[in-house]
């Protein structure tokens, strides 16, 4: 069942989705902060997205397809909530990421509050993290904007510079 914000759509992802995942994560723009760089072909896009649906079908939560409330039918990102472990920390992790011609509209801040406020009010989750690397400031900023706070670096990729770790607990969501 879809959920909404202002002015977004997002439904749990289905199998359906693997061209506009591979689509998204194989530009090459969307990965300009990822050291693993861009998906690199369809079947791995495959491999991915069979992850998610068993996260959705083990947790009943996860990732989420993304599109603009008016266009239902035209994904332009993908985001939510799931289970990872970043350098042996597990966290509830937020991450998303949308295609190039969704930035600068602030879709990122409205899906990553959606996001944080679903995780403490319907998940009931004690704790939401998200790993950013140490130069992507435009995300930094929206989980700032989402309410998570600067913890630590961590070192989760072998052979690059630290990410850096944000969360915020139930309480300090409770209290903000």
């Amino acid at each position: 069942m879809p959920a909404h914000s202002e002015r977004l759509t997002m439904r749990p992802v289905t199998a359906s989705d693997v061209e506009d995942l591979f689509r998204i994560y194989g530009d090459p723009a969307t990965n300009t902060f990822n050291p693993a760089g861009p998906y690199p072909d369809i079947s791995h896009a495959k491999a991915v997205l069979n992850r998610w649906l068993t996260h959705w079908e083990e947790k009943a939560f996860g990732l989420w397809a993304i599109s603009l409330n008016e266009t239902p039918d035209k994904i332009m990102g993908f985001g939510g909530l799931s289970i990872s472990s970043y350098a042996g920390i597990n966290v509830n992790n937020l991450g998303y990421r949308f295609a190039t011609e969704a930035w600068g509209k602030g879709l990122a801040t409205e899906f990553s509050r959606y996001a944080v406020d679903y995780g403490f009010e319907q998940l009931q989750l004690d704790k939401i993290s998200a790993v950013v690397r140490g130069d992507h400031l435009a995300s930094q900023k929206v989980l700032l904007k989402a309410g998570l706070k600067y913890v630590e670096e961590i070192y989760d990729v072998e052979n690059a510079p630290p990410s850096l770790l944000y969360s915020v607990s139930l309480d300090e969501w409770r209290g903000a």
